[in-house]
């Protein structure tokens, strides 16, 4: 026997296969188009979900607006008007926003009631969180175990908050930008503005303004700024609850803690807004 038929012989019977031949890839091709289908899926998914909290931001936006100034009429209310133009600028599908005001102008008739629950979180920071709901029980349940899973628990703090009118209008940039922002500003004191603050760098050639007010002054504030000619839009006017004190900033991992725990919050279905005295 020759040593060629010899060796097949013996790898026969020990089992071992007779071609040494091997493929290029011990994979199946199937799993590289499985692979990049489950990327496109999780780029999908985050995509998904970040469209997601964009649209229930201004869903809550529409809805805390037409609470607050007890208006449904976007003709007769410069704020629902300009809630629903932000809204629509960022691509928020037409059904959302007419549920959004049918639930706000729906009143008794939906069933929905606002709630406020008090808590205080970790690093002894204070938490407001504001709903909208048609069935209390089930929202305390889940704002409660949401705060316990994150190290927070149900408290009085409402004392470390007070509440104010926050009004934001755009002024568009130009040779006289000063000059109009003067007469802005000096607008906004005469009707009783307490206070302003330029926010952050232009964008699209308007730079934002915020002006706070005593929650009673926030209807003239908000007529007197816009109705002159003074700003391009307005931007936002709403009540907010803000902190009594400005307190020292927390450290990196209690602004962890409340960051997740905020997120968590504002996840749920019911709630409108969380304050925090960080924020």
């Amino acid at each position: 026997m020759s040593v060629c038929n010899a060796t097949r012989t013996f790898r026969a019977f020990r089992g071992f296969p007779l071609s040494t031949t091997r493929a290029f890839s011990s994979s199946p091709s199937v799993l590289s188009g499985h692979n990049k289908w489950s990327k496109i899926k999780a780029t999908k998914g985050a995509m998904d979900a970040q469209k997601s909290a964009l649209y229930a931001r201004y869903y809550r936006d529409i809805i805390i607006t037409v609470r607050e100034t007890g208006n449904g009429d976007p003709e007769t209310n410069a704020s629902l008007a300009a809630a629903l133009k932000r809204a629509k600028s960022a691509g928020v599908p037409k059904d959302n926003i007419e549920k959004a005001l049918k639930k706000a102008t729906g009143g008794k008739e939906s069933g929905d009631q606002p709630v406020t629950y008090e808590a205080m979180g970790p690093g002894s920071v204070g938490i407001i969180i504001e709903c909208l709901t048609n069935n209390p029980n089930r929202t305390f349940k889940f704002t409660r175990e949401t705060l316990t899973k994150h190290g927070a628990r149900l408290a009085p703090v409402s004392f470390l908050f007070q509440k104010k009118g926050v009004v934001r209008v755009a002024v568009e940039e130009g040779d006289d930008f000063d000059a109009r922002l003067e007469r802005l500003i000096d607008t906004a004191l005469n009707a009783r503005a307490e206070d302003f603050d330029l926010e952050g760098e232009p964008e699209n050639g308007l730079k934002e303004i915020e002006f706070t007010c005593l929650p009673a002054s926030l209807g003239k504030l908000t007529a007197a700024v816009t109705e002159q000619g003074l700003c391009k839009e307005l931007v936002s006017s709403e009540m907010v609850y803000a902190p009594v004190d400005k307190p020292e900033p927390p450290d990196e991992e209690t602004e962890e803690k409340i960051g997740k725990l905020v997120e968590a919050l504002e996840g749920l279905e019911d709630t409108l807004r969380v304050t925090t005295t960080i924020d």
